[in-house]
């Protein structure tokens, strides 16, 4: 009777350490700001929006200005990602280009730090003649289609991720980023047809960056994507599993 007694303890002592740690709140850093977004309002939305999946306690990081070409200081410190459970990128600084600063960014990643990268972070650094930044992303964009409203498929219906995305899920006006390349890691979740060539684009993500798990998405351009609540659910739920929440 020892051995079973002994055993079902061990189970309910491990159930209540995956309960807690599920409990426990997350440490999130966003780090947002540059070109062509209402930035603000995008942030207030995102969190808002996570809070109601999960408890999180968010740092928030917007600097660099309105232009496309700017260093944040929080990147020159050497642990300058300690502590967070994930970093959200919603930057979009095109025109930087300096590697040693690109590659503070993307080392930490590299080591184990989850990420989500969302609209303009794919354009970020797109300047930089390293590939560094491109490959943590999973895909390399340079340009984009023009804004619409594009009909998204789900090309992996039942990942977790897109819980609650309808089947046939159209977005509020935004851009579509032309893909050239998905990096060896990355697993497109989501699709949508250009209207110019007809081709269809990564929308929706997920990727193993090193160590670290990344989610993206290239929509979030206008204040309407950011109140869409299937875009919200599943940046969240994107969230969540880069954190290993989900």
């Amino acid at each position: 009777m020892k051995r079973p007694l002994f055993f079902s303890l061990l189970c309910l002592l491990t159930f209540g350490a995956h309960a807690a740690e599920a409990e426990k709140p997350l440490r999130a850093l966003l780090v947002t700001g540059g070109c062509c977004h209402n930035y603000r309002f995008q942030t207030e939305a995102l969190t808002n929006a996570v809070s109601k999946f999960a408890k999180v306690e968010w740092t928030i990081v917007n600097e660099g200005g309105r232009g496309t070409q700017a260093e944040i200081a929080l990147y020159g410190k050497p642990d300058w990602a300690a502590g967070y459970d994930v970093v959200v990128h919603n930057e979009c600084f095109a025109d930087t280009a300096n590697p040693e600063y690109i590659r503070r960014i993307t080392e930490a990643h590299k080591a184990g730090v989850p990420a989500v990268v969302i609209h303009c972070a794919m354009h970020t650094y797109r300047a930089a003649q390293i590939d560094d930044w491109r490959e943590f992303l999973g895909v390399t964009s340079r340009r984009h289609d023009h804004q619409s409203r594009y009909t998204v498929k789900r090309v992996e219906a039942e990942h977790p991720i897109l819980e609650g995305m309808p089947e046939q899920w159209v977005t509020p006006m935004d851009e579509l980023y032309v893909i050239e390349k998905v990096w060896p890691g990355a697993q497109t979740l989501a699709t949508a047809v250009s209207e110019v060539d007809g081709k269809a684009h990564p929308v929706v993500w997920t990727h193993q960056y090193g160590k670290a798990r990344v989610f993206g998405t290239t929509f979030g351009h206008g204040d309407d994507t950011f109140r869409d609540p299937v875009f919200l659910t599943f940046v969240s739920r994107g969230l969540l599993w880069a954190a290993g929440r989900l």
